[in-house]
């Protein structure tokens, strides 16, 4: 199966570099590639794409102007020089918000991150369900070990490490918890405390200032607390 992608970028050094980038990666078709978000406007009125790569700041219609826009929009991953965009980027419900210049592996962990949406809609009007194959590679040793992330309890983090939990088994895996929270579904899995990460879906219980997840008690950090309860509350991730 080939993923459509697009790109929507005004500066042509960074839009050839997307292009390099996905020309790696044979799962995906760049099917255009666009100066302006007026462009890209119209053909996606007639077009069904998977993917969007696209850049926020451009002349006389942003790019988060065109997401806007869009009644039925791909999934996203924006691009930009300009740190300040990301709480905006995210109300709207990107995937990943990329600083360039972007470095191979800063794409390849977005890439990562738009698998783990496999099976979901594209209109963005529901939050996705894990799908039934979607995984993510983690570290152990020398090997790299392909898990299921419908099989994951919460990630622990240690340092330059972590422990990932799961319905089979423990793996200690050479990662930064940080690093993996890039690679997973924001509305499956929530960061509670800056060692834990936990999949929503496998919560027990969960309290103020815990939660219970596969009979372990893990804390709920100060700075977590707000947007985890809102999110538990509302019934999705804000």
């Amino acid at each position: 199966m080939k993923f459509k992608s697009v790109i929507v970028e005004d500066e042509a050094p960074a839009r050839e570099l997307l292009q390099m980038y996905l020309a790696d990666m044979p799962e995906f078709e760049l099917t255009a590639s666009f100066a302006n978000a007026f462009q890209a406007f119209s053909y996606l009125q007639s077009n069904a794409v998977d993917l969007m790569f696209l850049d926020i700041q451009m002349p006389r219609m942003t790019g988060l102007e065109l997401l806007r826009s869009l009644r039925f929009a791909p999934k996203v991953i924006l691009t930009t020089a300009y740190r300040e965009y990301a709480l905006d980027a995210f109300e709207l419900d990107v995937i990943d918000y990329l600083l360039k210049p972007v470095s191979q592996e800063r794409f390849l962990r977005s890439i990562s991150k738009f698998h783990s949406y496999l099976g979901a809609s594209t209109t963005g009007e529901e939050k996705p369900a894990i799908a039934e194959n979607a995984y993510v590679f983690i570290k152990v040793g020398k090997d790299q070990i392909k898990v299921f992330l419908k099989d994951i309890l919460f990630i622990e983090g240690f340092k330059d490490y972590i422990k990932v939990h799961t319905d089979q088994k423990m793996y200690v895996a050479y990662d930064r918890l940080g690093y993996m929270e890039e690679k997973l579904p924001e509305s499956n899995f929530f960061r509670i405390h800056k060692s834990f990460i936990v999949a929503k879906d496998r919560l027990d219980v969960f309290r103020n200032e815990s939660v219970r997840i596969g009979g372990v008690e893990i804390p709920i950090g100060r700075v977590y607390r707000q947007g985890f309860i809102a999110m538990m509350n509302s019934g999705s991730r804000q």
